[in-house]
């Protein structure tokens, strides 16, 4: 079987060209989960399955790294925009179908990628806690010291409490410099470890600064610092708390190719 590695600010995807042979399935979670894992596979945070889908570029199926096929990954999405155009499939332009609907990927020189989200509302606030859903659900809390914190501990302690403990939630810890850009730690559901850096989590993160602040409805660029590599969200927010045109942008590359 070939296969591509990618990353998005070190987020990490093993990648399959399904479009003329199908090696894998959704029924195929144990095989998805080897591929996956670090020791005894090629490693990755997630798999996914590039498929051919009528009137899009393509269709996008995205794995944990448990095997289980899960919501929508932000930096997945922008590494299977960059593995189409290494494809021949796209140029500078994307629409693709993913789990959450269709996406928008522009994708500029060199590994630089920008990928539309899905609008975001109907956020829930409990003092310095949010959750929304940004196309996977997420938790976010503002801490003014992220780096010397468990983030495993942390996570867990979440993602296993009595209230997400049934579907699962990614927990991300979030911190505002004073230049108004974030630093973040993401812990993910399916991974069930701290990840590197992640797509959705930094959207979710953004977007609840913005609420956290208290910045007023308009547009905004935030960049946010993760562990594996700098993003940038931009959006527009209105006065009824409606988030869209959301692109959440950075650098998506290949990391090898090979064969399994």
């Amino acid at each position: 079987m070939k296969f591509w590695k990618y990353q998005g600010a070190g987020n990490d995807f093993v990648m399959l060209d399904q479009r003329e042979h199908r090696w894998l399935t959704r029924e195929n979670t144990d095989k998805i989960a080897h591929l996956c894992d670090r020791r005894f596979g090629i490693g990755a945070d997630g798999l996914i399955l590039l498929e051919n889908r009528p009137g899009f570029d393509f269709e996008m199926i995205y794995f944990n790294a448990d095997g289980r096929e899960s919501t929508m990954c932000g930096n997945g999405g922008r590494c299977i925009a960059a593995f189409a155009r290494q494809l021949g499939i796209i140029r500078e332009h994307s629409h693709f179908w993913a789990v959450d609907g269709p996406h928008e990927a522009k994708l500029g020189r060199g590994v630089w990628v920008e990928l539309k989200m899905g609008d975001v509302q109907n956020i829930d606030r409990q003092g310095d806690i949010f959750i929304l859903n940004t196309g996977s659900p997420h938790y976010v809390r503002f801490e003014k010291d992220i780096q010397n914190l468990d983030m495993v501990q942390e996570g867990r302690a979440v993602r296993y409490s009595e209230q997400f403990k049934k579907e699962g939630i990614n927990v991300n810890l979030v911190r505002v410099n004073d230049d108004g850009s974030l630093d973040i730690r993401t812990y993910e559901r399916g991974v069930e470890d701290e990840t590197l850096a992640c797509g959705t989590g930094v959207t979710a993160a953004a977007i609840a600064s913005c609420l956290y602040r208290g910045l007023t409805a308009g547009h905004a660029e935030i960049p946010v610092h993760a562990r594996g590599g700098d993003l940038a969200v931009r959006f527009k927010s209105d006065a009824n708390g409606v988030f869209s045109d959301i692109w959440l942008c950075g650098p998506a590359e290949k990391v090898f190719e090979g064969e399994i």
